[in-house]
């Protein structure tokens, strides 16, 4: 069964301290779809790229709080594999952000310890979008903390696709046997290094998962906003995990 739905209007955040969060049960991973940047903008008569610049500054401040809190593992789902349909300038502005982004944040990764990921399909990324992903892999593959995990140019079907097609591949040529398990499929996903995110945040009022780790997911406890994501302040990433510490995880049993 799916992680329970849960809609919080922004006017229902209180003021939450991290030291009061801390001293419950912190999810091990937590995956963000990060929506509303285009609306943002558009609210404030700014071009949609205003947005996302935004949304950045954002991505920066979760990673900081998350980090500091306990948190292991935080994906982010930065351009889906249907992201590429956008107005060109839209879609040539986003692969600039993470040259912007990780430029400047990477020395503050660094020394936070963070351990910086990436999972999609990297191959059909500009040039210079898989060089600043693959300097900050490489700059912070030492790290041991906190990893900060990118979908770019990620579709969750396309995945499965993906380890369904390198499974028979092996099953055909004896290398693995043909008696699939879930752990052994998993091994094939593109998070197999990551357990299964615990809490998913998405923003903007939506409450789909828009092509995301539908894997993954399973059991995920699931909590949405209807605040725009350059307006995802701390107080809302408090108030989801304090969400998330009153529920109960039964996995199907009692």
């Amino acid at each position: 069964m799916l992680g329970k739905l849960k809609f919080w209007k922004d006017k229902d955040i209180s003021t939450l301290s991290a030291e009061k969060v801390k001293k419950g049960d912190i999810p091990n991973h937590i995956a963000i779809i990060m929506d509303g940047n285009g609306r943002w903008a558009k609210k404030r008569a700014l071009p949609r790229s205003a947005g996302h610049h935004e949304g950045m500054k954002v991505v920066r401040k979760v990673t900081k709080l998350a980090n500091n809190l306990g948190v292991k593992a935080l994906t982010v789902y930065a351009f889906s594999t249907e992201n590429w349909k956008r107005p060109k300038l839209e879609v040539d502005y986003l692969m600039k952000l993470p040259e912007e982004f990780l430029d400047t944040f990477l020395p503050e990764l660094i020394k936070e310890n963070v351990q910086v990921r990436i999972m999609g399909n990297k191959e059909a990324l500009p040039q210079h979008t898989k060089k600043a992903i693959e300097k900050a892999v490489s700059e912070t593959r030492d790290n041991n903390g906190m990893i900060l995990n990118f979908a770019l140019n990620y579709g969750s079907r396309a995945e499965l696709i993906q380890a369904v097609n390198r499974l028979l591949h092996d099953v055909k040529n004896n290398s693995t046997s043909d008696e699939i398990t879930e752990e052994q499929f998993e091994s094939y996903l593109m998070s197999n290094e990551l357990e299964d995110p615990d809490l998913l945040i998405r923003t903007s009022g939506e409450q789909r998962l828009s092509n995301f780790m539908l894997w993954q997911l399973a059991y995920t406890e699931f909590w949405f906003s209807d605040v725009l994501w350059p307006d995802f302040s701390d107080e809302h990433l408090l108030k989801a995990i304090s969400e998330f510490q009153r529920r109960g995880r039964r996995y199907g049993g009692i």
